[in-house]
């Protein structure tokens, strides 16, 4: 029995949803505001030279039928303590990062209350529910409408900014100098496209999608499903990125750090190149984005708390993923709570922290994936061992650089 197209895309689109979210909708409508056209090249570099380390998860899930875990506890224990540590420190500010901008959204599209950490709260609160209802069927179905209806709207907003600016283009790419500048380009290089432990999150979406199919994936239609969703959030990465420049570029107006401001500023992109009638689809479609990353994440690190735990001390816990995710509402909660004034900052420490992180998970899964627990002819050809090779130099580098600058 042969898979449908649509049948073999599932981990790839939860993916594409993990990681179209605050590096797209801020990250990358910022750089354009800021930088005009002028860091494409970064775009470029970053989804290149993080590309193997993304698809390594899908491939070695496929090969093995085992998440990259269980990998990583074969590599020995003390990797997968630091993983464990690692994990723990950033959870809380990545869910919240993603959380208080999908709450910004909700406040403008529903109106209700300004309250955003009572809107985190609440959206916590039916992510919370949506797991304990659909569990990963409804999060794999859901995705493809997701991704569909954010795909043809932003195409539609950047074709008529597109052709409604009279300004020349200017193409010139800049690469940032001083402090401020470089703690940016840092910063949109850590989530873009993705933190590099998402690489983690999609091998156990892909152990989880062959427990709910006849049909067991078989490798190379891990990395085709894995392929579709990376071209798509590196198209729809450009597209955010034309936006800002389109947009706001010179226009002497800045993005506010506040996420209900935010928010409007960002809703208010697309309605100026498409109309006001606009403003009600558009509201929905980025909210409907930022609410699948939250969603996402919120059932990633749960899942890989409990199997991290369960391989380090050999325990199988019976509720240990939901004690996981009241943990992360929790903890989540609190540093809302103190930091919902500024959205920025809290961005920026978890961006900052997922990008220093980088060079650890890459080296780890180019280790596994060419390594003994990986059978010989799934292993990556010698071009994606070049490439992993390189990028992990750029990763190493850049952190450098970054360090160096403080």
């Amino acid at each position: 029995m042969k898979k449908s197209f649509l049948q073999s895309l599932g981990p790839g689109l939860l993916f594409a949803g993990a990681a179209i979210g605050v590096s797209h909708l801020v990250q990358s409508t910022r750089a354009g505001a800021e930088f005009g056209f002028g860091l494409i090249w970064a775009l470029l570099l970053v989804h290149l030279f993080k590309y193997p380390f993304f698809q390594f998860g899908p491939r070695y899930a496929a090969a093995t039928g085992e998440t990259l875990l269980d990998g990583y506890r074969k590599l020995g224990k003390g990797v997968l303590i630091a993983y464990y540590i690692l994990n723990f420190a950033t959870m809380f500010t990545i869910q919240a990062a993603v959380t208080i901008v999908t709450a910004g959204l909700a406040s403008q599209l529903f109106g209700i209350t300004n309250n955003l950490v009572l809107w985190s709260t609440m959206l916590m609160f039916i992510s919370l529910l949506f797991l304990v209802i659909g569990k990963y069927k409804l999060l794999d179905n859901l995705m493809k409408y997701i991704i569909l209806i954010l795909t043809i709207s932003t195409i539609i907003a950047v074709s008529v900014a597109l052709f409604s600016t009279k300004e020349a283009f200017d193409v010139t790419q800049i690469i940032p100098s001083g402090a401020v500048e470089l703690t940016f380009l840092i910063a949109f290089l850590g989530w873009m496209p993705a933190p590099m432990d998402v690489s983690i999150w999609h091998s156990i979406w892909s152990v989880e999608k062959d427990k709910t199919t006849i049909v067991k994936t078989n490798p190379k239609d891990a990395v085709f499903d894995f392929n579709v969703g990376y071209i798509g959030t590196l198209f729809l990465g450009i597209c955010f990125v034309l936006l800002g420049a389109l947009v706001m570029y010179n226009s002497g107006e800045t993005f506010s750090n506040k996420g209900g401001v935010f928010a409007q500023q960002l809703i208010n992109l697309y309605t100026k190149n498409l109309g006001e009638f606009s403003h009600i689809f558009i509201a929905i479609a980025a909210f409907t984005t930022m609410f699948s990353t939250t969603i996402t994440t919120m059932d990633a690190s749960p899942r890989v708390m409990n199997r991290t735990t369960k391989l380090l001390w050999r325990k199988n816990l019976k509720f240990g993923y939901w004690f996981w995710i009241i943990f992360l509402f929790v903890g989540t909660f609190l540093i809302l709570k103190y930091f919902m004034d500024n959205m920025g900052l809290l961005v920026k420490i978890a961006t900052i922290l997922s990008f220093l992180t980088a060079p650890f998970y890459a080296i780890l899964n180019y280790k596994l994936i060419t390594g003994k627990h990986t059978p010989e002819k799934d292993r990556p050809d010698i071009l994606l061992r070049i490439l992993s090779i390189v990028g992990i130099v750029f990763l190493i580098g850049f952190s450098i650089w970054f360090l160096l600058s403080l």
